[in-house]
């Protein structure tokens, strides 16, 4: 009498939620955003809960990403915690996620992103009930005196420049922002070699090479800056002294266009 096959149920989809912050630099804030992803974990249809952050701080979006694909997720919804969200925030969030799923041939669950908190219903709600609690906060007090304080000279030499213009943040120049202080901190980046400095600048100029960086003293820029990237420019750059040709651009009184990226690992290469 043959062996009835045992037929074996699918599992059920599992679903994780990231909460999305900008940044974060200390400990009490890192606490917070844990609370908020341990309340997240208990609402229902919610398998899994955590937190990432676009701009400064551990872990990143892209890291937290990471982390839920060794799982067995089939579906990741981001829920951005940010008031206000900039019109363009979605779109180069969107993009960006289409650029990290396509630099490796790894299979992604289904990635949405959630609607912000000013669109939700339960907005005013929220904001009388915090209002009817400030009245219990006591009144900030006037400062009797004003004490000037002193500062220190940096005495770093090196200076990176990361744009924020109009085309630069629509290209995901936060992100770029992001992974670059965050390896600035993990690297020692001040007090390693040279000494690097880190800041946001106004427009830089070559906006159809978004996004775009600077680096000083050398004045060399970057464009179509990428974590790659800047993971090269750390290593190579500022560390070692020698520019990123991939991904550098030189003043030649011409108009430039963004070159074919270097492959980073079985995805197609972006312009």
């Amino acid at each position: 009498m043959p062996i009835a096959e045992i037929e074996t149920a699918p599992s059920p989809p599992k679903r994780a939620v990231v909460l999305i912050a900008k940044s974060a630099f200390a400990a009490a804030p890192h606490k917070q955003m844990q609370r908020l992803a341990d309340l997240a974990a208990t609402l229902p249809g919610v398998d899994h809960a955590s937190f990432g952050f676009t701009e400064q701080g551990t872990p990143s979006l892209r890291e937290a990403l990471s982390a839920l694909r060794q799982g067995e997720f089939s579906d990741i919804l981001l829920l951005p915690l940010m008031l206000p969200v900039e019109p363009s925030f979605t779109a180069w969030l969107t993009k960006s996620l289409r650029r990290w799923q396509a630099e490796d041939d790894l299979p992604w669950p289904h990635v949405r992103i959630a609607h912000g908190l000013a669109e939700s219903p339960l907005l005013p709600a929220l904001m009388a009930e915090l209002v009817a609690g400030g009245d219990a906060a006591s009144p900030v007090p006037p400062l009797e005196k004003l004490t000037p304080e002193g500062s220190l000279v940096p005495a770093q030499k090196r200076r990176v420049l990361v744009c924020q213009g109009g085309p630069c943040n629509a290209a995901g120049a936060d992100l770029v922002w992001g992974h670059l202080r965050n390896q600035q901190e993990r690297l020692k980046l001040r007090v390693t070699g040279d000494g690097t400095m880190t800041a946001k600048s106004t427009c830089l100029g070559p906006c159809n090479l978004a996004p775009v960086l600077q680096v000083f003293p050398e004045g060399t820029y970057y464009g179509g800056v990428t974590e790659t990237a800047i993971d090269r420019i750390v290593t190579e750059h500022l560390l070692g002294g020698v520019a990123v040709e991939d991904f550098a651009y030189q003043p030649t009184g011409r108009k430039q266009v963004l070159r074919d990226r270097p492959a980073t690992g079985g995805g197609e290469q972006a312009r």
